[in-house]
């Protein structure tokens, strides 16, 4: 528990560090306050990089998060290009990448996620490329006009979010777009087969070509080491001018790791974002949170960042505000939009609510007679409605969600 005068530290400055940030002076902390980003570039709002933003469609001004006028007001101090190298946890002090140290009563870890790399022959090949950043999204939209300019294809590797959003946003600039996934089906970590049966053929549709099964032996490229395609193990070749990986993400845990704090596929929490030093606290897609059941869950969202940010905040100031919430997510793709709340791994029947041929629908998940998840297409009425009766534990049942004559609404306390 840090004082409510000794400094504070946060290590990031995206969505997670930013909340935090907030959190911490609205809960009364009036001491030092300092984010310490590694980008050149202020906070700013990471969703739109796979959609608006990279379809050249948002204006510069509608992507940061927060202006430097806006956290000076606060008296919150923004640095950014300064990368944190260690954490000395008996001086409660951190070193940064210019041998420069920072003293802390209290450390707040925000380090995010890095995209998996792909150990594949040619993978470092010029346009091969992943999305994290604002940079990693401005370089992928130049290869993409330039792919436009000379009609080559972009390959996504990876059926998840971020590869499908590219795909999407790709198609909507007119590349010719192949997605290799080597999984059976798209999404296969996160959506019930009938949901990505619907959207692989929501993406062949707006004709994407999808191999499912891929198995991929190596990136190729020409004599000045740029990419020209993606070879399979059964030697067809897909061709390329662009190459996306969307293959996940792993934890930036490195620094927790090394001065000894707990992780396991992440920063190690309880549900009020502790670490395993009561001077630390963390939040956002860095970290793993241990459940009452000893068994740990992930979870990367825009939610998941802020509520995790504003119980790690409280706990700095010796405060317990547990983040229970029912989790919920998002993705945006051509005129589709997916909201997910829940998790639906474990279910046992599967309800819809509606017509999956007309775009707009429910998909009810449950687990005996509870409902864990629901996943909503273009129906953001019924998603915000089902997620009030989640965070109180009410589970329609399976005729009454099936019924799309039943109003759910009457079902929420009053």
């Amino acid at each position: 528990m840090a004082g409510m005068n000794a400094p504070i530290l946060i290590i990031g400055a995206g969505q997670a560090a930013i909340m935090a940030a907030e959190a911490l002076r609205s809960g009364g902390y009036t001491g030092p306050l300092t984010l310490l980003g590694d980008e050149p570039h202020g906070p700013y709002h990471r969703p739109p990089l796979s959609k608006a933003w990279l379809a050249g469609e948002m204006d510069a001004s509608r992507l940061p998060m927060r202006t430097p006028e806006m956290l000076a007001s606060k008296n919150i101090e923004l640095r950014t290009g300064s990368k944190a190298t260690a954490i000395n946890r008996a001086a409660k002090t951190v070193t940064l990448a210019d041998g420069s140290t920072l003293p802390y009563g209290g450390l707040l870890l925000a380090t995010g996620a890095t995209p998996r790399t792909l150990p594949l022959p040619g993978s470092t090949a010029q346009g091969v490329l992943a999305l994290r950043t604002r940079d990693d999204a401005d370089a992928i939209a130049q290869r993409m006009a330039q792919c436009l300019e000379k009609n080559l294809p972009l390959v996504v590797i990876g059926g998840g979010f971020i590869g499908l959003e590219v795909a999407a946003t790709a198609r909507k600039k007119g590349l010719t777009v192949t997605v290799l996934e080597a999984a059976p089906r798209l999404l296969g970590r996160v959506l019930q087969p009938v949901l990505s049966d619907w959207y692989a053929e929501l993406h062949r549709s707006h004709g994407v070509q999808l191999v499912l099964g891929a198995q991929i032996a190596a990136v190729e490229h020409d004599t000045s080491n740029s990419v020209t395609g993606v070879r399979l193990n059964d030697g067809t070749v897909y061709p390329a001018g662009l190459v996306l990986i969307g293959i996940g993400v792993n934890a930036n845990d490195e620094l927790a790791r090394a001065a000894g704090l707990e992780c396991e596929r992440g920063i190690v929490v309880d549900a009020c974002g502790r670490t395993s030093d009561p001077a630390i606290t963390a939040a956002g897609d860095c970290t793993a949170r241990r459940l009452a059941d000893g068994s740990l869950i992930r979870l990367e969202s825009v939610q998941n960042a802020t509520e995790q940010a504003k119980s790690a905040a409280a706990a700095l100031l010796g405060q317990e505000r547990p983040f229970t919430a029912t989790p919920w997510f998002w993705s945006d793709q051509y005129d589709k939009k997916l909201q997910m709340a829940g998790l639906s791994a474990g279910a046992d029947q599967h309800v819809l609510r509606g017509d999956m041929a007309s775009g707009a629908f429910c998909l009810f998940h449950y687990k005996g007679d509870k409902l864990i998840a629901i996943e909503n297409v273009n129906s953001p009425k019924e998603h915000l409605l089902v997620r009030k009766l989640m965070d109180a534990g009410i589970s329609p049942t399976p005729q009454q969600a099936g019924d799309a004559g039943f109003d759910l609404n009457g079902l929420v306390p009053k």
